[in-house]
């Protein structure tokens, strides 16, 4: 693809973008550089890919061609200028973090997030002398009054996980802008092509690559996408970005990169030092997902609408959160945020309460008890007693996984059948 690939249709990006036959072989479909480093045309060579003073490839915790096209076609997809992909969801969120924070610095949160980022964010970041703020994105003036001068950025899903609840990007945007600090969407849930955070105003956008984008449920990676639009030198919150760093003899990021200041401290700073490198073989199960994307988010769209229906019409579920019903307060808001459809991961409550929950995931035949979502197989989880098992009472309602209700993520299969599977188990739940 050329400088005029953002022209074509998504359909066609999802395919080719950041793709070239391998000049080596004339392979078209990306080959899987298994290789640990590369060979340096000569010394004067080396010294300048070391300075940052040329492009190319190093050594494979940094920079390796698989990852490589990946990284472009993740860019590409989001709207972004760059994008880093890393071993996992949670490694590209520490990723996105580490070039903005400092010990003594905050970032405000979204109460509604999977039960593995609420931990991260309120124990794990303590380690670094961070703290996270957790506040109701619904409600604008918390989020405001949330932030200080210490707030360093605001984190949110666009779809969140496990409820389905539709984040507005858009007006955080205006807050985070007004605040002179980044927004960073976490968009594995809804993926490109339901949802487009930079066009909404996000500074950065994070996946966890092995949910929607890989789809197939065999590999574990993460990407930062940088939007390219955050002028990091505005004010002096952002020193890894605008000030002089001591490992590169003084060079400023933002100063010599310009919009892809992020991206290029990603790599040389970040995977440099903190080594969570996503390996090139899962580059390229992710890169051949992603050329199904479309596809599949359609079917997993038209399949969630049809299941959350009838569930919600089921005299033994008391409510069904999925924001692509009528009957979700969320429902108005997907058309602004996700025009395309309001993905396909939503909970239930089951009339019965938790026992009645576990009975149910125990009886069902189709759906895969398991911690992942985003496969073309149906998943179920009852998040109280897995994802979010480390969370209080009061936290675990907040995140939308409360005791009485389970994790559906809606899969590919034969829309039919899954209602079915469903509905012998909930008989066996519920008698």
């Amino acid at each position: 693809m050329t400088e005029t690939t953002p022209s074509y249709g998504f359909d066609t990006l999802q395919i080719h973008a950041g793709a070239r036959p391998d000049p080596a072989t004339g392979a078209r479909q990306t080959p899987i550089y298994q290789t640990t480093a590369y060979v340096f045309r000569d010394a004067d060579h080396a010294a300048a890919l070391f300075n940052l003073q040329e492009v190319g490839y190093i050594y494979s915790r940094l920079t390796n061609p698989t990852v490589a096209v990946l990284q472009e076609r993740l860019a590409t997809l989001e709207g972004g200028v760059g994008a880093v992909c890393c071993s996992s969801g949670h490694a590209a969120q520490i990723m996105a973090l580490f070039p903005l924070m400092t010990p003594g610095k905050n970032i405000v949160v979204s109460t509604r997030l999977y039960g593995g980022t609420i931990t991260q964010f309120s124990q794990t970041i303590k380690r670094f002398g961070w703290s996270a703020t957790f506040v109701d994105f619904d409600d604008l003036d918390a989020v405001r009054a949330a932030i200080n001068d210490d707030t360093r950025a605001i984190f949110g899903e666009a779809i969140a996980n496990p409820g389905g609840y539709i984040m507005d990007v858009r007006a955080i945007a205006d807050i985070a802008d007004d605040a002179g600090i980044p927004l960073i969407i976490d968009n594995t849930t809804a993926t490109p092509y339901l949802c487009r955070p930079i066009e909404l105003g996000a500074t950065l956008v994070v996946h966890s690559t092995t949910k929607y984008l890989t789809g197939n449920g065999t590999v574990t990676g993460g990407a930062v996408i940088d939007s390219g639009k955050f002028d990091w030198s505005a004010s002096d919150k952002f020193p890894s970005l605008s000030a002089p760093e001591p490992a590169y003899h003084g060079l400023k990021f933002h100063e010599t990169f310009g919009p892809l200041a992020f991206t290029f401290h990603g790599i040389a700073i970040g995977l440099r030092d903190l080594g969570m490198t996503l390996n090139p073989q899962a580059a390229h199960y992710t890169l051949m997902g992603i050329e199904t994307l479309s596809l599949r988010m359609e079917r997993h769209v038209e399949n969630a609408v049809k299941v959350a229906t009838w569930l919600e019409n089921d005299p033994r579920v008391d409510f069904v959160t999925y924001a692509g019903l009528p009957s979700s307060p969320y429902y108005d808001r997907v058309k602004d945020v996700c025009p395309k459809g309001a993905g396909a991961l939503f909970t239930f409550a089951v009339k019965g309460g938790y026992e009645a929950c576990i009975k149910l995931v125990d009886s069902l035949e189709i759906f895969s008890h398991v911690a992942n979502l985003g496969d073309t197989r149906s998943l179920i989880i009852h998040s109280a007693s897995t994802t979010h098992r480390q969370l209080t009472p009061e936290q675990q309602v907040a995140a939308g996984a409360a005791p009485n209700v389970v994790r559906l993520s809606i899969g590919t299969e034969d829309v039919k059948d899954l209602i079915a599977d469903l509905d012998q188990a909930l008989d066996k739940a519920c008698s």
